[in-house]
């Protein structure tokens, strides 16, 4: 297990361009099992959970052809179904919880998916629920076998029908449309999630056959087709990444300039921070962030404490609270942070106040962050990163401490970030990784 080494304290500038989203490219990927064609998709980040997921569609029979740094072309023309049950299918797919995506092609194509209790970020509970309940309105049957933690999911057709979805889950949605998409007449999905990536994932869809409309908001109603052809698609650049560079250049006072942010699908992220009174610049499809000693969080109209939320898309996403989180620790002013979504993912702050941040956890779901104003810098520290985004909020924190901090467990930020630690030591940062001793 590798650990970061961070000298903290040094200014970065530069430019720095977000690698593909990973959100979407899970997606992406298990979309190209809804065709014996060739799909060939661009700007796919080599980060592990998306190489894990390649090397999956691999062992099931997918050929994949890298053509690229970063292209693949996929053709998903013969597939053992046999190797669904095997062990080693059931240990791989058991490491990434985007593996649960495969489900949705594989029912609409073969009639049968498996699936065991996927892996991923421990950040509470993470309920299936909706993909499971969205598959049995299209018909399919489910057999979840307690002993081995397993799912089997098999219909003889799909039919299409009318749903109301009871969250709004980015995953279920994909899952239920690349289901539907192959069904016979026509299923509308109510309450569906709208993200930029589920958008993409549905105009792919269109481009390889498909009949969906109303895409972008939360009625999709898809006309079911035989079958499905070869595309192309490119995936968007990472929200997440944009959202975290930003918070980076704020927490560490640097210049940076972030190419190619895809500025118009970043919805709701560049407003937040601007209430957390960060300065920046959209410079065409570009996003400068000048060097700032201080930043203050705004008020509400009303005079009370600024609270920072995470909602479904067009809301803020819950990936990025992790980096408000941290932001806030150097700004002027206090700011009530409210994890909605997940039920664990603030624990990390206990490492935060080991560094010297003023920080009250109210109960799992919300943090009261009280801002130094850069006025005292946070101590370095050893600590381990318990997922994705804490891992990297826990980086970006490193970097502004005084002294060295140690990072344990980065390979959950190597899940979500691609080569993080060469990135920004071209940009000015002193991060060294190492093995664990």
């Amino acid at each position: 297990m590798a650990n970061f080494r961070v000298e903290g304290g040094y200014r970065l500038r530069g430019d720095i361009t977000p690698q593909g989203a990973k959100n979407e490219a899970l997606q992406i990927l298990c979309a190209t099992l809804l065709t014996r064609e060739r799909v060939v998709v661009h700007n796919i980040p080599r980060i592990l959970d998306v190489m894990q997921l390649i090397d999956l569609l691999r062992a099931m029979g997918v050929e994949v052809e890298q053509l690229a740094e970063g292209s693949y072309a996929f053709r998903a023309a013969d597939i053992d179904l046999d190797y669904l049950r095997s062990e080693d299918y059931c240990r791989r797919a058991s490491r990434l919880r985007g593996s649960v995506m495969l489900l949705g092609p594989m029912l609409a194509r073969f009639g049968v998916g498996y699936m065991p209790k996927p892996g991923g970020d421990k950040i509470g509970r993470r309920r299936l629920d909706t993909h499971f309940i969205g598959f049995q309105k299209l018909g399919a049957v489910i057999d979840f076998d307690t002993a081995d933690a397993c799912s089997e999911v098999r219909c003889k057709e799909l039919k299409g029908c009318y749903m109301l979805l009871d969250e709004a889950s980015v995953t279920g949605t994909a899952n239920i449309v690349m289901a539907a998409v192959m069904a016979r007449g026509t299923t509308t999905i109510y309450n569906a999630a709208c993200e930029p990536y589920l958008q993409q994932l549905c105009r792919m869809l269109n481009r390889m056959g498909a009949k969906i409309s109303g895409i972008a908001s939360n009625l999709l109603v898809i006309e079911g087709v035989g079958e499905l052809g070869g595309t192309e698609h490119t995936l968007l650049p990472d929200m997440i990444e944009v959202g975290s560079f930003i918070g980076l250049a704020a927490m560490t006072r640097s210049e940076l300039t972030i190419r190619d942010v895809s500025y118009e699908n970043l919805g709701i992220i560049p407003a937040q921070f601007a209430r957390m009174g960060i300065r920046f610049e959209q410079r065409g499809d570009d996003i400068f962030i000048p060097q700032q000693e201080h930043y203050s969080i705004e008020s509400f109209m009303d005079g009370s404490i600024m609270t920072i939320a995470d909602a479904p898309w067009p809301g803020l996403t819950p990936d990025l609270l992790s980096v408000f989180l941290v932001v806030a620790t150097q700004a002027k002013g206090s700011v009530l942070i409210h994890q909605k979504m997940f039920e664990s993912r603030l624990f990390f702050v206990d490492k935060l106040i080991d560094m010297g941040a003023q920080i009250i956890l109210c109960d799992p779901h919300r943090a009261t962050v009280i801002g130094h104003d850069h006025r005292f810098r946070l101590r370095a520290t050893r600590m381990t990163s318990p997922d994705i985004r804490a891992g990297v909020a826990l980086l970006i924190a490193a970097m502004s401490a005084e002294g060295v901090s140690t990072i344990q467990n980065i390979e959950q930020i190597d899940r979500g970030y691609a080569d993080i630690d060469t990135r920004l030591n071209a940009l000015g940062a002193r991060i060294t990784r190492l093995d664990d001793c």
